[in-house]
């Protein structure tokens, strides 16, 4: 439940009610959104075998990621290319920034959750 204190200028709320969910294409994964103040704040959970050009790019209709991302890894892994070239994984505990222009996948068979502090607000929504 979310809980907002505007008195004190103070915001609350708990991972299992964001203020939005945006599901990937055939169900692998979502993007929890919360908005918190001035910031808007993604929870992306991936599935093993999510791929943004095949459960993302459907959605949104660009031929790559067009959103920068800046966050951390909770669990799993995630590889980056960019448009240039350009590859990363990124792991549990690892902090990342992402540039726009870019493919994912998640690396291995267990789930990515990331959370990202700059990309959430048009992440995966149609344009």
């Amino acid at each position: 439940m979310a809980d907002v204190l505007a008195k004190q200028g103070l915001v609350r709320k708990t991972a299992g009610t964001p203020d939005e969910e945006r599901p990937f294409a055939q169900g692998m994964g979502s993007l929890k959104v919360f908005k918190l103040g001035d910031a808007t704040i993604g929870r992306g959970e991936f599935k093993p075998g999510w791929r943004w050009s095949s459960h993302v790019k459907p959605i949104v209709g660009t031929d790559s990621c067009q959103a920068s991302h800046t966050g951390t890894v909770l669990s799993g892994s995630m590889c980056v290319r960019m448009d240039s070239g350009e590859e990363a994984t990124y792991r549990e505990g690892d902090f990342f920034y992402m540039h726009p222009g870019h493919d994912a996948w998640v690396v291995g068979d267990q789930p990515c959750v990331m959370l990202d502090f700059t990309g959430a607000a048009d992440y995966a929504r149609p344009h």
